[in-house]
């Protein structure tokens, strides 16, 4: 790509809840990975010492749950926030529904996987091809979770994984469970190599700060693009009190 200088311009894109939900949701997946790996096979450990001492996999297990309610309610605050946060984190951004959008797909797929078109697409926050992986990534951890707390609820006393025992008949029984649940975590694994990878690209081939905007918040946006969206902006905000009145 030819390098040419541009007039920027910050936009503020990411609020602090967003950015709050993407970098605890993303410690939680590190964390219950990593329990899960040990918990799905547990290592042999030989000790001679006495049996209080080796309760490491208790120890395990009881952080593994623990960050499943943490990771549970910290999506529940991100569906909430889909609704009353700025327009880039609302859900009309994450659910293609416009043709304009669809169009926005094909172009990002050029760009991103085919590399048929070097000329990046012109979006402040997420392009649409990545709000609808996103929009995808949200039912899984909807389908993680219901997974997770429907095995739970057969050993623990707490009302809310008992919430949840109803699905694992559904599904065909604790097996096919334990099945998705393991599946579910190699899709965010390779999710998490595959977004961290994007992210580097995108911010090498479009310098607008896309790795820094998701730990301040801004981005440097090119002023016509930064003044089309601001006239949209306007334009969709008028039609809201149109309709309203």
């Amino acid at each position: 790509m030819k390098s040419r200088k541009k007039r920027l311009r910050e936009v503020y894109v990411w609020e602090l809840p967003v950015r709050i939900y993407h970098w605890v949701n993303a410690l939680c997946i590190v964390i219950l990975c990593v329990t899960g790996f040990i918990i799905a096979d547990p290592p042999a450990i030989m000790s001679a010492s006495e049996a209080y001492f080796s309760y490491w996999f208790g120890v395990v297990r009881f952080i593994h749950f623990v960050t499943a309610f943490v990771f549970f309610f910290n999506f529940v605050f991100r569906l909430y926030w889909g609704f009353v946060g700025n327009r880039y984190a609302r859900w009309n951004n994450f659910i293609p529904l416009k043709k304009s959008q669809w169009k926005e797909v094909l172009e990002v797929i050029k760009v991103d996987i085919l590399m048929i078109k070097n000329k990046p697409v012109d979006s402040i926050g997420h392009n649409a091809l990545a709000s609808l992986i996103y929009f995808g990534t949200f039912w899984a951890f909807l389908l993680q979770s219901i997974t997770g707390f429907g095995l739970y609820a057969k050993m623990s006393q707490s009302f809310f994984p008992q919430l949840f025992a109803w699905t694992i008949p559904l599904m065909g029984g604790d097996l096919m469970a334990r099945q998705i649940h393991h599946f579910l975590m190699w899709f965010f694994i390779l999710f998490a190599i595959v977004h961290i990878y994007l992210v580097f690209y995108h911010d090498y081939i479009e310098q607008r700060g896309e790795t820094s905007s998701i730990i301040g918040g801004w981005k440097f946006i090119e002023e016509d693009i930064a003044d089309k969206e601001e006239v949209t902006e306007t334009a969709e905000t008028i039609t809201k009190i149109a309709k309203k009145g």
